[in-house]
């Protein structure tokens, strides 16, 4: 049963007042917190949005920081929606009766030096659905554990981590709202930025960072943005973390922002599942264990390049607008992460083509029609070249052996 408001707003004082030295309990309570659903899913523009705002803000107090918003730990900021699909969401300061009111929350480490560093990850999520779910049948909050209670819990953590380093450069942590409608938080920070963007040298992002699965790994994006990630990525990780590393500075995330005011990136994700987007990415299904790794590897990244001089900026190709146009799906959830050859399935879509066919989970595409499947480009382009109502062979290799089914899509 969902707990009243007006019981859970104590609770969200309390917690914030009892920091715990105990990583691993402490990351359990807060998304146990933020992924409530006394939240109602965070929506930007709704209570539960205010809430976890409140929340964050309490939180960062406690962990030593200093409010870094322009209304105390605060951005406010004011979307007006055009019904126009060529024309682009106008952004404001200034509250619009015809618009939606987000806040970013806004946390300052001041340390001696003049250099910034940007820890960033949202808060917001989808409300009871619509717009984005993936969920079909009645109404439901959408919690969002994963995306992106985790990449919160995570700067938390880094947080207090780097409290205990004696760093020069500041650190500026912001958790942005607004993300899921469209990267609306970062947007408008890095368009009426609290600090000097040109100070600022590498903002790292924490997307969906609670599921780490040891043996798919971990996939970090922006890796080409700075010449120098690749070897840094490498030298920092000493919790064994299996790194897949993806050059490009842009994707469906806030890091993406950043990239385009020529700010080196990384954004951190552990992959994508069968509870993307749906009221199924609860609490329970968070590996715990694995954030306090993430948090412990990009607390050794930004310590260790604190020493170091200001990264050097690269462009990278984009990689989100290179691949083939389709008109069809398989009906699949790919696996991401998979670095072998093929394109692994990693969930399968009800009364959807490869479920009818008798895909499975696990299952590794091959060969779709005449065309060889190597990775997940291949498979787009293979994908492309049918169109609905189109039948051809799919080939998996599963458990070893190869697999051969009748699609049509």
């Amino acid at each position: 049963m969902r707990a009243p408001l007006f019981i859970f707003i104590p609770l969200i004082l309390y917690s914030c007042t009892q920091p715990s030295p105990d990583y691993l309990s402490q990351a359990q309570r807060d998304i146990s917190i933020l992924a409530s659903d006394s939240l109602e899913g965070r929506e930007v523009g709704t209570k539960g949005e205010t809430l976890a705002a409140a929340y964050i803000s309490r939180r960062f107090g406690a962990l030593g920081l200093s409010p870094a918003g322009t209304e105390g730990w605060y951005q406010p900021f004011f979307v007006k929606e055009s019904q126009n699909p060529h024309e682009k969401a106008v952004f404001s300061a200034e509250d619009s009766l015809a618009g939606t009111s987000g806040k970013n929350v806004l946390a300052l480490m001041d340390n001696p030096g003049e250099e910034v560093v940007v820890v960033g990850a949202h808060f917001d999520h989808l409300g009871y659905g619509g717009f984005s779910s993936l969920h079909r049948g009645d109404s439901a909050v959408h919690n969002g554990a994963d995306d992106n209670a985790s990449g919160i819990t995570a700067m938390f953590l880094i947080a207090e981590m780097l409290q205990q380093k004696k760093l020069q450069r500041d650190v500026l942590f912001i958790a942005f709202s607004g993300e899921e409608k469209g990267l609306w938080g970062s947007n408008f920070f890095v368009k009426n930025p609290t600090v000097d963007l040109k100070k600022v040298d590498f903002m790292i992002n924490m997307d969906m960072v609670g599921r780490l699965d040891s043996a798919k790994g971990m996939a970090i994006h922006g890796t080409g943005t700075a010449p120098e990630w690749s070897q840094v990525i490498d030298t920092t990780n000493t919790v064994n973390l299996k790194v897949i590393k993806k050059e490009s500075g842009v994707g469906p995330s806030d890091h993406t922002s950043f990239y385009l005011q020529d700010i080196p990136v990384l954004h951190f994700f552990t992959g994508q599942h069968a509870d993307y987007h749906k009221p199924t990415d609860d609490a329970e299904l968070i590996n715990y264990e694995g954030i306090v790794r993430i948090a412990n590897h990009i607390t050794n990244i930004i310590t260790h390049l604190d020493t170091q001089p200001k990264l050097s900026f690269q462009k990278t190709k984009d990689e989100s607008r290179q691949g083939p146009r389709f008109t069809v799906s398989l009906g699949v959830v790919p696996d991401y992460l998979y670095d072998g050859k093929g394109m692994r399935i990693d969930g399968i879509s009800e009364d959807k083509p490869a479920q009818k066919a008798g895909l499975e989970k696990g299952d590794v595409v091959i060969q779709l029609g005449d065309s060889t499947v190597t990775d997940m480009m291949s498979y787009m382009r293979a994908l492309s070249s049918f169109k609905a109502g189109d039948t051809t062979e799919v080939t998996v290799d599963r458990n070893g052996e190869k697999q051969v089914y009748d699609i049509q899509f």
